[in-house]
């Protein structure tokens, strides 16, 4: 067999990253490509990340030289397989204490929107956007992210294409819900040996009937946020039909103290309860939770409607309202994927090439947390004196993530350094407000 040509290497731990993924590319090419779309990627942002600026070309003028007519091929047209490369992503991450699932984390269920022009690229209609907050004219991914209280990074992804793009709309046997969607990704996950203690999603897939039959009917666990005005079942017109109704039939020493704790090791002080109504109480099979910072007033923005299926003995009022909170790392995740990644920044129309630059990106994410767990390792080894000193699981073990990894010339990680050391600081709590989402 004839042996492969070398490539050319990527700068600094990358390369020794990248190498990890060389027997799924069948090319000098392929892989030549690979690594200079995740240095691309990885690369601080001065620009929106099209192919242009991940091939180092100005804009426009240089749209059509060859780097950037490569990267464009190797997208669209090259053949090789963006799953294999998530797999192979996911079992790195596997492969160190540091970065592996374990049973007391979530998996995390969710979808995002970004703008898009026109329609002609794939997937694009008017649609809800949430990160726009309205409906408009763009593309939406369903995602799935792992997360706990020290690390969180996606794990797959799945474009929802609307029934307007669709001969026959939703009748159409290509069609595909947002919460179908979730699910197959769901299983991906769990095919991926991914581990967690429940899967967490916000209202608009914990208010969707046929998602929340398909976990049960699985015995999955869950926690679902949903609106307070959702109750379905059938009960006496005397008795409580809704999270709110309940609620207002609670007394104030029914609320029980729990405490949440954030990874900069600050607390607060939370409210939450067990609520009995139609077909939910603790003694059921799917318990009903309201959390809240003040069970008098129930402000919008910090209150949550929760149900969930894990018996009392294995989940608390506190450790139902600790897995609740971790679905926050998504959005976290999302701001970074956009903010320093690109992910929204392609310029590319077919579904294969979509595909591919979200999973490249997912890939690039994960090389922070790569180059971090191996940093931690190194530094185990030659258990410093100064390492000795820090206190057991600081901060900083798990979250520094690529910030001294030097990365060459006009490659410094500023963009990974930034989104992971932003993970240090607390962000706002959100409520379950009302969905619009279809």
């Amino acid at each position: 067999m004839t042996a492969r040509r070398p490539c050319p290497p990527a700068a600094g731990p990358l390369e020794d990253y990248a190498k990890h993924f060389d027997p799924l590319f069948h090319s000098l090419a392929q892989r030549r490509n690979f690594r200079t779309y995740l240095a691309g990627l990885l690369a601080p942002r001065d620009r929106p990340k099209t192919l242009t600026a991940l091939a180092g070309a100005e804009p426009l003028v240089q749209a059509q030289t060859a780097p950037v007519q490569q990267l464009q091929f190797f997208l669209s047209e090259s053949f090789w397989d963006a799953d294999a490369v998530t797999t192979r992503t996911l079992q790195l991450l596997a492969e160190n204490a540091l970065t592996a699932s374990d049973p007391d984390g979530v998996l995390v269920v969710d979808d995002t929107g970004d703008r898009k022009d026109g329609c002609a690229t794939e997937h694009v209609a008017r649609q809800y956007l949430g990160s726009v907050g309205k409906i408009d004219n763009g593309i939406v991914a369903v995602t799935t992210l792992w997360a706990n209280e020290q690390r969180y990074y996606p794990l797959h992804v799945a474009p929802y294409t609307p029934e307007s793009r669709l001969p026959d709309g939703r009748k159409n046997p290509a069609f595909h819900s947002k919460p179908q969607l979730a699910m197959a990704l769901i299983e991906q996950a769990m095919t991926a040996g991914i581990t967690f203690k429940a899967i967490v999603a916000d209202c608009f897939y914990g208010d969707h009937r046929e998602l929340v039959a398909t976990l049960r009917r699985r015995r999955l666990p869950f926690v679902l946020s949903h609106r307070g005005s959702v109750g379905r079942g059938w009960a006496p017109e005397d008795m409580a039909h809704s999270f709110n109704e309940a609620l207002d039939e609670l007394r104030l020493r029914d609320w029980h103290k729990v405490t949440r704790h954030f990874r900069d090791r600050h607390t607060e002080r939370w409210w939450a309860t067990e609520l009995t109504f139609l077909n939910y109480g603790p003694d059921q099979p799917v318990r009903a939770i309201c959390a809240t910072t003040d069970p008098r007033t129930l402000p919008e923005l910090s209150t949550w409607y929760l149900t969930t299926n894990l018996p009392l003995e294995a989940a608390s009022l506190e450790e139902v309202v600790r897995l609740y909170g971790l679905r926050h790392w998504v959005e976290q995740g999302y701001k970074q994927m956009k903010d320093e990644l690109g992910w929204a920044d392609f310029m590319v129309r077919s579904d294969q090439a979509i595909r591919r630059h979200w999973q490249l990106v997912c890939c690039a994410f994960a090389f922070c947390w790569w180059q971090e767990a191996r940093q931690a390792h190194q530094h185990a080894l030659v258990d410093s004196p100064a390492r000795k000193k820090k206190p057991a699981g600081t901060v900083a073990d798990a979250m520094s993530l690529a910030a001294s990894a030097s990365l060459g010339a006009g490659m410094v990680v500023n963009a990974a350094r930034s989104f992971l050391i932003s993970a240090e600081v607390n962000f706002p709590t959100l409520g379950s407000g009302k969905s619009t989402r279809q």
